[in-house]
């Protein structure tokens, strides 16, 4: 069995820090917002090149507070992708705001920044891009588009900690540059927790501020409330345990690239099968490898019966879920977010995967595709 996921072959390489990291949680009885909060927060900043970080409860709970700062009205409009998890726009629905949907780059699979020029309307108050799979977007095409129109811009990082795109000469990590940068520490993340985490990274002291209040119900100070807020505070057991993981995410980075590497060669002449693509302009860190598959459905019927894990990321669409009907978009709408939908696949990538693990997969894809 070759899972799609194996964070209990990842567990053996950490154990010894990690419990100990634990065991000191549990000796100190601080259990909320103790001193592995700070620590995780300034340690994350410094990772991104933020000044500022303030950790919350979870990736959705990241976007969410973010997008809490604009106190968007029900007529403001967030321009992003529907090629994503459903918490992107869940959290503009959340926040007040109406999702406006845009198609996506086929060859990266994230948001197209033309299409989001031409989405822009005297309503738009925010563009929130996801650097999807752990490839950043374009954000220095987007960068400028919103300030030109005074736009917040949200960089939805959740799947992307540790990835990279080369600016101007400079490499920026996802989160740099945004107004504020949403990250996930969901187990499946490339940095992930033993439960629900997330942290928000930011260039603003005064935003960095506002955004420590919201997370706290809305107060610097207990019992004193400048605004009301939410209770969403990052779990110090899993702050603990991601600042044992920190100093490994590099490592593991460059692991997930390699195996890529070894795929891009061995499925290169599969009929039907096309490898992901990554910008020159990037450094991807493959949170997810996704190929295109014309037979896509079967393939991974195919990989299943032979005890090879794979996912679909994602099979529905964003416009076209019941939720969203009310926003008028069609089949046809989106037309590449729409294909992606229809062919993606996602195959096992994680750090620990062996290379006989790997030469296993690809052996079957090959014999699928023969």
């Amino acid at each position: 069995m070759i899972p799609l996921l194996d964070l209990r072959a990842q567990f053996e390489t950490i154990k010894e820090d990690v419990v100990a990291a634990i065991l000191q949680v549990a000796e100190s009885q601080r259990f909320i917002m103790g001193e592995p909060v700070a620590k995780l927060e300034g340690a994350v900043a410094a990772y991104v090149g933020t000044p500022f970080a303030v950790a919350c409860a979870s990736g959705t709970d990241a976007l969410l507070l973010s997008l809490k700062t604009l106190e968007l009205e029900p007529r403001d409009e967030v321009i992003t992708t529907a090629f994503t998890f459903f918490a992107t726009a869940g959290a503009i629905h959340n926040a007040g705001g109406k999702p406006v949907f845009v198609d996506i780059d086929p060859a990266t699979f994230n948001i197209d920044p033309a299409h989001v020029e031409a989405a822009v309307t005297p309503r738009t108050k925010a563009v929130v891009p996801v650097h999807l799979f752990g490839q950043m977007a374009a954000i220095e095409k987007l960068r400028p588009l919103c300030e030109e129109h005074g736009l917040a811009l949200i960089e939805d990082a959740a799947q992307a900690i540790g990835a990279r795109r080369k600016i101007g000469g400079e490499w920026c990590m996802a989160g740099r540059l945004g107004t504020t940068g949403a990250f996930s520490f969901f187990p499946s993340k490339n940095l992930g927790g033993w439960g629900d985490g997330g942290i928000i990274t930011t260039r603003d002291a005064q935003l960095a501020e506002r955004l420590a209040r919201l997370r706290t119900h809305g107060g610097a100070k207990q019992y004193h409330h400048e605004e009301v807020g939410t209770n969403s505070r990052l779990d110090t057991l899993q702050a603990a345990v991601l600042l044992a993981k920190l100093p490994r995410l590099d490592d593991w980075n460059a692991a997930r690239r390699r195996h890529a590497e070894v795929y891009a060669e061995g499925l290169a002449d599969v009929p039907g099968v096309r490898t992901p693509q990554t910008d020159g302009a990037n450094e991807h860190v493959y949170n997810q490898y996704t190929v295109r598959a014309e037979r896509r459905d079967e393939l991974r019927s195919y990989l299943s019966d032979r005890g090879i894990g794979s996912a679909v990321y994602y099979p529905r669409a964003l416009h076209l879920q019941p939720c969203f009907e009310h926003l008028g978009y069609n089949r046809g709408s989106l037309p590449e977010t729409e294909r992606a939908c229809d062919e993606v696949l996602s195959l096992p990538v994680y750090p620990e995967l062996t290379r006989e693990q790997q030469e296993t997969v690809i052996t079957a894809i090959q014999e699928f595709g023969a």
